[in-house]
């Protein structure tokens, strides 16, 4: 059993042989990568699916979960480009205060 998460490098290689092989150029720098983060997976399903309709929005929104690696990256974007929680939330469409419980646990 693998115990450390999705291997989103092989889903989504196949994912763009299969269904998006114009898009392989593009998402070329990010899969070349030893092992994708959850930040590049979420840049890669934007390149891929950039509009989504707002229903399919919401449906994801219920499904997603970070590792607390991923919790600490999003942290260090917010800080490098410094974004106010609000700011952050909608980058990354998460609650404001999912953010805030995420900066007292981890900061």
């Amino acid at each position: 059993m693998n115990t450390e998460g999705a291997n989103y490098k092989a889903i989504y290689t196949d994912l763009i042989l299969k269904k998006f092989p114009e898009k392989m150029e593009i998402c070329k720098t990010l899969l070349n990568k030893k092992k994708l983060s959850t930040l590049d997976a979420i840049k890669i399903n934007q390149i891929l699916f950039p509009q989504s309709s707002l229903d399919v929005e919401r449906s994801n929104q219920k499904h997603k979960s970070y590792k607390e690696e991923d919790i600490k990256e999003i942290l260090k974007y917010q800080e490098d480009n410094c974004l106010n929680i609000t700011q952050l939330a909608l980058k990354f469409k998460l609650s404001r205060n999912t953010v805030a419980k995420w900066r007292k646990k981890f900061l």
